[in-house]
């Protein structure tokens, strides 16, 4: 098992490689849905997995970590905001980095409505991902991701909140020699931190994910 690592420049290779990767994945999945379009009008998006099929009651937004700038945060912090998090690894080699690259979009095409968002980062490699790890990583992908780390009981009693799964697999010629397998879903939380509903990047584009929130902060101000 490796030690944690020590910040990198901003402009590192390693986060210049991840970020081109993803982008270029993203690219790629554009490409092929662009491709098949006349093949979906005929069949139907999947439909969002519901509070049912995952147990509504047993998902719940409850953790106490470190943010990107070193400060202790609980999920207090970010009541009153919706909450899209998902669970990952810096060193991670495709999910994570198309994932967070997904959910950069989405806050794009939000505007102005995404400051009633907050996107999370945890990690579940807290071994490797120090907060200044990172910090460098989710600034990679946009400015408002808040990546998230802690100590290895944190990151399990979150993840247990979140029903979310995880473990290592030692790999000789991965980083540090091991990988982290995990859940590859974005969650969807209320803004008093109850389920709502999940996304998965290759199955929910971002134009999809930002219009289902769209429509949520809609109702919203309706009922206001």
């Amino acid at each position: 098992m490796s030690d944690s690592t020590s910040s990198a420049p901003k402009d590192s290779p390693r986060l210049r490689g991840v970020r081109w990767a993803a982008w270029g994945l993203v690219l790629i999945t554009a490409m092929a849905v662009a491709g098949i379009a006349g093949w979906r009008t005929f069949k139907p998006e999947p439909p969002l997995p519901t509070a049912r099929q995952l147990g509504q009651a047993m998902i719940k937004s409850q953790f106490t970590l470190t943010d990107h700038h070193g400060h202790t945060v609980t999920e207090k912090d970010f009541h009153g905001r919706w909450q899209l998090v998902f669970f990952g690894f810096t060193f991670c080699p495709d999910v994570c980095p198309t994932t967070l690259s997904v959910m950069a979009q989405v806050l794009d095409i939000l505007g102005e409505d995404a400051n009633k968002v907050a996107p999370m980062f945890i990690t579940v490699d807290p071994e490797r991902d120090t907060a200044e790890v990172m910090a460098e990583y989710v600034e990679a992908f946009h400015p408002d991701i808040v990546g998230l780390t802690g100590t290895p009981e944190q990151i399990k009693q979150a993840a247990k909140s979140f029903r979310v799964f995880y473990g290592k697999t030692e790999k000789a010629n991965a980083p540090g020699g091991y990988v982290m397998g995990h859940s590859g879903y974005m969650y969807l939380m209320t803004p008093d931190g109850s389920y709502d509903a999940v996304f998965s990047e290759n199955l929910h584009p971002p134009e999809k994910i930002a219009a289902e929130i769209q429509r949520r902060l809609k109702n919203e101000r309706i009922e206001k």
